[in-house]
């Protein structure tokens, strides 16, 4: 199995998109608070600047991509 981490915020419509998109799936990844102390020390050393953001094994994906996030997950 695939480890993922979803990088997101509480009130990004986009972030609520990409989980619902890997809960319907039935895909097993951990959510990243960003916002979190814990989150933002994480997320910087992505270099990624926005989100949501996967982190699918060692690859990073920024934005909700459906068509990059499937080609990643198969």
């Amino acid at each position: 199995m695939k480890r993922i981490v979803l990088y997101s915020m509480n009130n990004c419509p986009h972030c609520q998109t990409t989980k619902q998109f890997l809960e319907q799936e039935k895909i097993v990844f951990r959510l990243c608070n960003v916002k979190t102390p814990a989150g933002q020390k994480e997320f910087s050393k992505t270099g990624l600047r926005g989100v949501p953001a996967l982190k699918v094994e060692d690859r990073l994906i920024s934005g909700f991509s459906l068509k990059q996030l499937k080609k990643l997950l198969s």
